[in-house]
């Protein structure tokens, strides 16, 4: 007769030796390490978007900026932009009914408020106009021309890339002609 079988031990090892509980805590600590770098680099960085909590002024707004861009119509406006690569020159070639002694040149870039860019552009001869702009342009702006800085009769607005385009139509913007 063979011996009794005794069972078999199994022996259970304790759960912090285990693959699976430490697989799942590094889990749930790592999203707590992510979540906090977001939020606290959400609350760090600015994006620079404006809450417009008055509609009325702000509408109110848009409608001087379309009478602005009619008065420019009105007076048969537009320009031509060109910036020269080389000596980062401003020149803009003004057609129309009236030539001011300065004209404001602004470039919006679309998404940061802080890189946006002001000239000043002085008359030099038969609706030519030249300044000297920032060197080694790039990427994508908004682009307006106006007579004065503050309360300015009428604007011209355009959209470049740059270093890609030689020059850029300046415009009156808004509604377009009813025909």
């Amino acid at each position: 007769m063979s011996p009794p079988l005794l069972p078999t031990e199994n022996k259970v090892t304790p759960w912090y030796k285990q693959f699976w509980p430490w697989f799942l805590i590094g889990l749930l600590f790592s999203s707590i390490i992510v979540s906090s770098t977001f939020a606290v680099l959400s609350i760090r960085t600015a994006d620079g978007m404006v809450v417009q909590e008055d509609y009325y002024e702000h509408g109110k707004a848009i409608n001087m900026v379309f009478a602005k861009q009619e008065r420019a119509r009105e007076l048969n406006l537009s320009a031509e932009l060109r910036l020269d690569p080389l000596t980062s020159d401003i020149v803009i070639d003004l057609a129309g009914d009236t030539h001011p002694d300065t004209l404001y040149l602004d470039f919006i870039f679309p998404t940061e408020d802080d890189r946006d860019q002001s000239f000043v552009l002085e008359h030099v001869r038969d609706g030519r106009y030249i300044t000297q702009g920032p060197d080694n342009m790039r990427y994508r702006w908004y682009i307006q021309l106006q007579p004065e800085r503050q309360e300015a009769d009428w604007r011209l607005v355009g959209e470049a890339t740059f270093p890609d385009e030689n020059s850029v139509a300046l415009l009156p913007g808004g509604r377009p002609d009813s025909e």
